[in-house]
């Protein structure tokens, strides 16, 4: 390939900073020159794949191959639009003469590993041997290790993954696909807690700040806690119940009422501690990161504003329960089963559509 023009060296750059209109522009001029520049016609199909304009980035490296059929960034480029294209078939052809072209870079050898399955005559064994000999011929390169993944959990080696994707983060801490994948193994273990989850969430975000997948764990996670907050006051509501005797068993004399102020003021204190240990000590305990989540989410999240409501709700039928003098049993067991049962239908109903 010849060397690259000036002007195709600016729209590279324009095409890293993702500047495509302006890539484009510069480089139909330049093809306006010369309409056999291959390195132009290989960055305009860069950005037409770029904004997903399928189509003409596989009718603009169909002129590449027609002026370079033997050069492989050409026969890579073509193999990348039909591949967006979800042609399969042509892709592995052109991978595999891409291959024969050159067989000691490791890009083809990546990309036909992960393609296997949508082969008519893809082999899945073949795929994982395709990907450890990307990793073979670039021991170094993060890209070759994600390739070979994708190709091991293909062929369902979950061993390999595993170590490959070790190694993936140990050549690239930052890297996307490891610092996920690694993350959410980590917070979906057995007996992680919602808490524990989100400042793993949080703390993987801070690596790969741009992740939608890790943004949206985060809320899950973080939701799971509000959740928690629910049985938090359903918890005072049947202490507050308990404290009034509502229900007396057959053959034993209720409580009288009603109940001393003493009580009624210490009643108080077990309440305060629930919520003391069980949502503001695990609050501050928080990551940063998911501490700004709570309070973000609560802003953008309708349901978790209604399960903050709910825990509302039923603290306040707890505190009407627990704090005024009652004399009669039948408007507290009201408030007691106001507090209870709308909360209560919610969590089961929550806990089925998690099953």
């Amino acid at each position: 390939m010849t060397e690259q023009h000036p002007m195709v060296a600016r729209a590279e750059v324009l095409v890293d900073l993702g500047r495509y209109d302006e890539a484009k522009t510069v480089l139909a001029a330049r093809l306006q020159e010369d309409p056999q520049d291959l390195w132009a016609l290989l960055e305009l199909a860069r950005c037409h794949l770029a904004g997903k304009e399928t189509d003409r980035a596989v009718e603009v490296t169909g002129q590449a191959l027609e002026l370079a059929p033997q050069d492989y960034a050409a026969l890579h480029m073509r193999a990348r639009a039909l591949r967006q294209a979800s042609r399969m078939e042509e892709t592995g052809a052109v991978l595999r003469e891409a291959i024969r072209v050159d067989p000691l870079r490791w890009t083809a050898y990546g990309t036909l590993a992960e393609i296997q399955p949508w082969l008519s005559d893809g082999d899945r064994q073949e795929g994982l041997r395709l990907g450890l000999e990307a990793v073979r011929l670039a021991p170094e390169e993060p890209r070759a290790y994600e390739s070979l993944y994708k190709a091991a959990l293909i062929a369902n080696d979950q061993e390999c993954a595993r170590q490959t994707l070790v190694t993936l983060r140990r050549l690239d801490p930052t890297n996307p696909l490891a610092v996920v994948l690694q993350t959410d193994s980590a917070a979906n273990a057995p007996g992680v807690k919602a808490a524990q989850a989100a400042d793993l969430y949080a703390d993987a975000l801070g690596t790969v700040p741009d992740s939608p997948w890790l943004r949206s764990a985060l809320d899950g996670a973080t939701y799971r806690l509000l959740r928690g907050t629910r049985w938090l006051a359903l918890a005072c509501v049947a202490g507050a119940g308990a404290m009034l005797d509502l229900f007396p068993q057959d053959g034993k004399v209720p409580r009288d009422l009603p109940v001393s102020l003493g009580q009624r003021l210490w009643m108080l204190v077990p309440m305060a501690a629930i919520w003391g240990f069980g949502a503001l000590l695990r609050y501050r305990r928080l990551r940063t990161g998911a501490q700004l989540n709570v309070r973000s989410l609560i802003r953008r999240g309708r349901w978790s504003r209604i399960v903050l409501a709910q825990a509302v709700w039923s603290m306040l039928c707890a505190l009407l329960l627990s704090q005024v003098p009652w004399a009669d049993r039948t408007v507290p067991q009201v408030l007691f089963w106001a507090g209870i049962v709308p909360t209560l239908a919610t969590v089961l109903f929550d806990r089925k559509m998690r099953k």
